[in-house]
């Protein structure tokens, strides 16, 4: 019998559509930060980008971080692959993002809006809940049969790495 007929078949491919998205959304913009690619900046401006949202210190240690974040856990969730860590480190940049453009209102009436990573958080807030689903490497790992211990676990680490972000960086 296929996996489509099982009976969560349908979830399961809604959550590796979600991871797929997810993946290439993130990884893409940890591309264009690192590397320039797909016609984007390179880390100087992304490091110029930090500083006028109100970074002033290791913005250079803080830029590789969140490229590396990106790119990183882009490529673990397009793989299934360690998803609550991938999916907490998402998580973490996306909450970090919120809470530089939070004084721009949600679609930017006073300043540059956050719908957008608002959006990739939820989403990465989503994947450390319900786990990976079943096309994935991870899919006979304890936190894809049981995600919700791991959820709180990747939560508490988002939380507690965007808070560090915010008062170190």
């Amino acid at each position: 019998m296929s996996r489509w007929s099982d009976e969560n078949g349908g979830l399961d491919f809604g959550l590796l559509a979600l991871r797929l998205m997810l993946a290439v959304a993130m990884g893409a913009h940890g591309l264009t930060q690192v590397f320039g690619l797909f016609g984007g900046a390179d880390m100087a401006h992304f490091g110029k980008l930090l500083a006028d949202y109100g970074f002033s210190h290791n913005i250079e240690f803080l830029t590789w971080l969140t490229g590396i974040t990106e790119v990183g856990g882009g490529l673990l969730l397009a793989l299934g692959l360690f998803t609550p860590l991938a999916a907490a480190g998402l998580l973490g940049v996306g909450i970090s993002a919120v809470r530089v453009k939070w004084s721009g209102g949600l679609f930017g009436s006073t300043g540059p809006g956050f719908e957008l990573e608002l959006t990739l958080a939820v989403m990465a807030f989503t994947l450390l809940l319900t786990g990976p689903g079943w096309y994935a490497l991870d899919r006979n790992t304890a936190w894809r049969q049981k995600p919700l211990g791991f959820a709180v676990g990747g939560l508490i680490i988002s939380v507690c790495a965007a808070a560090a972000v915010g008062s170190l960086f």
